[in-house]
């Protein structure tokens, strides 16, 4: 059996707390030998700044750039707010998304049916939702040159930033979403804004060329960025795979993370390119929520994202798609037998801890292994 490195990346806030739920899972695995993984654990975000004075130490870049996938809690707080912007605990995300070339976001919005009450649309809007947003991660205005803010004197200043995409960041994008749609429901819907903007219109060009020349079984869809907005919040279902780039991937994601009720179901996935001769890529796996340092160490964090990141790394970086399909349906489980955390706690249903939400999950999956 192979040994895959897993480097833990625990970080701030409620992130500490809702990784050991996915340590207690992995430590399983190993025990019952279903898999064997080998842990590291290391220091990000303001942890990392407490502890060296920068988001990430070199010391835990070097076993990052080691590890066979990394799995991250989640960084910052109002602690940090003065630090220097160089040494903010986002950076430490940045420069790990940046040095490991994590080009393609993958974040799924899937709505349990024991949730759909939960959400702020109507059952019959989101009950069976199952989408995915592919955003390029290491292009576009987050990244382009010139970034600046200017004095122009007389009390103005200008700033700029500067929205960049090349072809082959287009191609490589669009590739993740077609090959990803075609293991799903072989719908990709691109979306930008071509009316308004060059970077729109080559984005366009690029999809479309990709797929007549690679993806020609593949149905594929063009859709302004703000119009799919307001499809996802209208009409979520008619969507499979959406693609698109940096900034409108960011926002299409966060709209589509709350059609399933909360921020703390939703796992995600950063992948570089697959290595041409081990065939495998470098990964990073996250949950969407943030760090929450309000109810950090209180118990009251939903584990369920961090379980699913997880989840989604037995997926893509470790070919398990069958035990990555029992977390999910572990989880779904436990939804329906009313458990829930505070986040999306309901009348009629019963309160549980981080830790007891952890440990119901892990006892479903040890059902769907007896």
């Amino acid at each position: 059996m192979a040994t895959h490195k897993l480097l833990l990346l625990p970080g701030d806030g409620i992130g500490p707390e809702v990784m050991g739920e996915v340590k207690r899972l992995i430590d399983w695995l190993n025990s019952a030998g279903i898999a064997k993984f080998e842990t590291d654990t290391g220091l990000v975000g303001g942890s990392a700044y407490d502890a060296h004075k920068v988001s990430i130490s070199e010391g835990d870049m070097a076993k990052a750039l080691a590890a066979d996938a990394i799995i991250f809690g989640a960084v910052g707080g109002p602690k940090w707010d003065a630090v220097p912007y160089e040494v903010r605990p986002e950076a430490g995300l940045l420069r790990l998304r940046k040095d490991l070339a994590l080009f393609a976001n993958l974040r799924p919005a899937v709505c349990y049916p024991a949730l759909a009450d939960a959400s702020s649309l109507k059952r019959e809007a989101v009950e069976g939702l199952d989408i995915v947003i592919v955003r390029e991660l290491t292009g576009g205005v987050y990244f382009g040159e010139p970034k600046t803010i200017t004095d122009l004197g007389n009390g103005q200043k200008r700033a700029v930033d500067t929205q960049v995409y090349d072809t082959y960041e287009i191609e490589r994008i669009g590739r993740v979403a077609f090959e990803l749609a075609r293991k799903r429901k072989n719908k990709v819907t691109s979306m930008e804004k071509r009316n308004v903007m060059k970077s729109g219109v080559l984005w366009n060009e690029v999809m479309t060329a990709v797929h007549k020349r690679e993806y020609p079984d593949v149905t594929l869809e063009h859709q302004l960025a703000d119009s799919g907005g307001m499809m996802l919040v209208k009409a979520p279902k008619q969507f499979d795979v959406i693609v698109t780039d940096n900034l409108f991937g960011d926002m299409l994601s966060d709209i589509a993370a709350m059609l399933t009720g909360s921020l703390g179901m939703l796992p995600s996935a950063s992948l570089g390119e697959v290595d041409v001769k081990s065939k495998k890529r470098k990964a990073l796996y996250e949950p969407v929520h943030g760090s929450a340092p309000d109810i950090a160490g209180q118990g009251l964090a939903n584990p369920i994202a961090m379980i699913s990141s997880f989840g989604m790394a037995l997926r893509y970086s470790f070919d398990m798609g069958d035990l990555a399909d029992k977390v999910d349906a572990a989880i779904a489980a436990v939804l329906a037998s009313g458990l829930r955390t505070a986040d999306i706690k309901s009348e009629g249903t019963t309160a549980a801890s981080t830790t007891q939400m952890g440990e119901a999950i892990l006892k479903e999956l040890q059902k769907l292994h007896a």
